[in-house]
């Protein structure tokens, strides 16, 4: 007979391991995430891209949606209803318009208008140095004792300063280029102030009719008017003046007289300094000609002498 007071013993033993798996539904739910997302960036897009007419015509046919499927259009402000009006402004009479169907107001430019605005503006700062150039002549004493043969004009060419011979008081030792002290000093002064405005200048030298009589071949006024012009560049340059500022340099003999009455007027050597305005500088860069030269040998300072035709401004 059996014991029934024996219990069979039953040991369990657990074993502890990692989580069991949660299924699937995240895999649902990040699907939700990004077609939301989608959609989204969807209606980011279509917003983006829609023009300011339409949007107000959505926007009035939620409003009023009757109205819009009535009377026909993209919205009830629209062009095309039967029902004018809409848009911002309900009680407006015209009717809506797509933001991209509006031209652009053209802008009109006058060119001769700003030409012309720019020519007096200019002619007005050439007119305050020519005022700058006096008062420092009425101010420098060695400068006044000059004074009668300091020209100052505005021509159409821009500011012409002429330094003029007189019968006692030459500005170049006779047939040399050589400058007298007191034209230097002149110069030197003159190219202080020329730095004050951005224009280029242009030099020209002159003689009178009196032959060249300096004994050397092939040298004739031609050459000393050109070599007379260099020197008084190097001085103004040693005044002051940025040696960038010149343009032309020119020597005309005789053909452009001072005194026309008497070609042998001491008056008519001299040399002429032009600060040019803006339209005698276009001038000279538009010509694209090969200016005519030819060498003139035994010159003192190498420079070649022009024999171009004088211009009638000077």
């Amino acid at each position: 007979m059996s014991d029934d007071t024996q219990q069979p013993i039953v040991v369990k033993r657990i074993k502890k391991g990692g989580a069991e798996g949660h299924g699937g539904a995240w895999k649902i739910a990040y699907a939700d995430f990004v077609t939301a997302m989608m959609a989204f960036f969807m209606l980011m897009w279509l917003l983006g891209s829609t023009t300011q007419g339409d949007l107000l015509g959505i926007a009035n046919f939620f409003q009023n949606p009757l109205k819009v499927s009535m009377a026909g259009g993209s919205g009830s402000g629209d062009s095309s209803s039967v029902i004018k009006g809409g848009g911002k402004d309900l009680t407006a009479s015209h009717g809506q318009v797509k933001a991209g169907d509006i031209e652009a107001p053209k802008k009109i430019i006058n060119l001769q208008k700003l030409k012309a605005e720019f020519e007096k503006a200019e002619q007005a700062k050439l007119a305050g140095l020519k005022g700058d150039l006096e008062t420092l002549i009425d101010a420098n004493p060695t400068l006044r004792q000059f004074k009668n043969q300091l020209l100052l004009d505005l021509t159409s060419e821009g500011l012409r300063i002429q330094i003029v011979d007189e019968k006692n008081r030459p500005m170049f030792d006779l047939a040399s280029s050589e400058v007298k002290p007191y034209t230097r000093v002149i110069l030197r002064e003159i190219g202080k102030t020329l730095n004050k405005v951005e224009n280029h200048i242009s030099l020209s030298g002159h003689t009178d009719a009196t032959p060249f009589a300096g004994g050397a071949r092939d040298f004739s006024n031609w050459e000393l008017s050109t070599n007379r012009a260099n020197a008084s560049r190097r001085e103004l340059i040693a005044g002051g003046m940025l040696d960038t500022k010149v343009m032309r340099v020119v020597g005309l003999a005789s053909t452009v007289l001072f005194d026309k009455q008497d070609s042998y007027n001491p008056i008519n050597r001299r040399i002429s300094i032009v600060i040019m305005n803006k339209r005698t500088e276009d001038a000279i860069l538009a010509d694209g000609k090969v200016v005519e030269v030819e060498n003139a040998e035994g010159l003192e300072d190498g420079v070649l002498g022009s024999r171009a035709a004088a211009p009638a401004a000077h």
